[in-house]
């Protein structure tokens, strides 16, 4: 059953929309649903509920094997019951096989509440999990971790001498992040060097760009979004209308290294190009088989023709995923560049007790002609990599082929 969300609905969103690693580990906004417009990207936030013991369960198996170690192993008086706890809840939440379904501990999960609290310490990057590694979706513009030469795709094999194997994205948070001017030492794999290599950063304050625009001698407008923030979402409109005040008819939205943000920013964004009531997002939850649909909201401009690409790289995720996957499905726009991260989940967290809590995956992103792109990404109408080398010779192929397409 399909649901039309042209309202918000009764429960809270919260989003996770970049991982930029700072005391607070995420950049986050929250929103009430009913109350605020803002549907946000990644997480519901429920109450503390009383759940029934599942039947037909035999935990015989596991109460034996608490028993032997506890009877048996030379170091039980070193494990107190409750990490002997958390950890077989960790265990549990491995067996799904799924990086964005974790069970935080006290420590952790109140962890997680700082990081809505809008302090930005840190080295400002966005890390996941792909193939079981912890990976780099993207170091955030003008940050610590740019400046260092962190690169989208890098794989984070140790943090200062501990490995990263079986480490889970908050415990990886709660190692890197830390107070300005503190180091960490990332040993870092990337594709193209023989061996891994130490990357040391200094912690700094985290000052994230929202948008720039630029109207180019060649008549191409361009507007390069950085994040879709609560302030995007202004922000973008007076971008747009810079645009058509411009008197072009040929823009690039550069999406490339926008790691997301809130669902509503990615809604309104892709307003500006679709006709109103066009569907942006189908949201398809695991439980009840139930989905929403959200669409366009047909802002001034819509209906114009214009010759448009989107931009996208390996550090497009969620949001970034969310427009690009819309604007390419309804044909108004071109995608250049390389494939995208894939975050198309959503996340629900759920008090486990009064000091810890769990996130689970309930939920899954489908563009508007039904293609997931979790775990794939989304692939490009035109395929155009940039190299390290390019990066540090400063050429854009990518950017030169947007422009190709749309001079032609």
């Amino acid at each position: 059953m399909e649901n039309d969300n042209s309202k918000p609905q009764n429960y809270t969103y919260l989003i996770i929309f970049t991982l930029i690693l700072t005391i607070s580990s995420f950049f986050v906004g929250i929103g009430v649903g009913g109350s605020q417009k803002d549907h946000l990207e990644e997480i519901i936030v429920l109450e503390n509920q009383e759940t029934e013991k599942p039947e037909k369960v035999d935990f015989s198996p596991f109460w034996k094997a608490w028993k032997a170690l506890e009877e048996n192993h030379i170091k039980d008086f070193e494990v107190n019951t409750e990490e002997k706890v958390w950890e077989a809840i960790k265990g549990l939440t491995r067996a799904y096989k799924d990086p964005n379904t974790i069970f935080m501990p006290p420590v952790e999960s109140k962890q997680f509440e700082t990081e809505i609290s809008g302090k930005f310490e840190g080295v400002g990057m966005e890390i996941g999990i792909r193939e079981d590694v912890l990976t780099v979706i993207s170091p955030l513009k003008g940050t610590p971790a740019e400046k260092a030469g962190i690169l989208s795709g890098d794989r984070i094999l140790r943090i200062d001498d501990e490995s990263t194997a079986r480490m889970d994205i908050n415990e990886a948070v709660s190692k890197i992040r830390g107070q300005k001017n503190t180091n960490v030492v990332l040993n870092i794999y990337r594709e193209d060097e023989d061996e891994p290599f130490d990357v040391s950063i200094t912690r700094g304050i985290i000052d994230i760009p929202t948008i720039e625009t630029e109207m180019r001698d060649d008549g191409i407008f361009v507007i390069k979004l950085f994040n879709f923030a609560g302030q995007s979402i202004s922000k973008f409109e007076t971008a747009m209308e810079q645009f058509h005040r411009s008197g072009s008819d040929k823009l690039i939205l550069d999406l490339r290294n926008n790691p997301g943000g809130f669902l509503q920013a990615s809604v309104e964004v892709s307003s500006y190009f679709l006709p109103q009531g066009e569907i942006i997002l189908r949201e398809n939850f695991t439980t009840d088989k139930s989905s929403n649909l959200y669409r366009s909201k047909g802002y001034t401009g819509s209906n114009k023709k214009i010759d448009m690409v989107v931009l996208i790289n390996g550090g497009s995720a969620s949001a970034s995923e969310i427009v690009a996957g819309a604007l390419g499905d309804h044909g108004v726009a071109t995608t250049v560049g390389s494939q995208t991260f894939g975050k198309g989940t959503v996340q629900e967290v759920i008090r486990i007790t009064s000091d810890t809590s769990m996130k689970i995956t309930i939920a899954e992103w489908l563009t508007p002609d039904g293609h997931s792109f979790e775990g794939v990404g989304i692939k490009p109408d035109v395929e155009v990599e940039r190299t390290r080398e390019d990066v540090e010779n400063e050429k854009d192929p990518q950017f030169d082929k947007a422009t190709e397409i749309l001079l032609k």
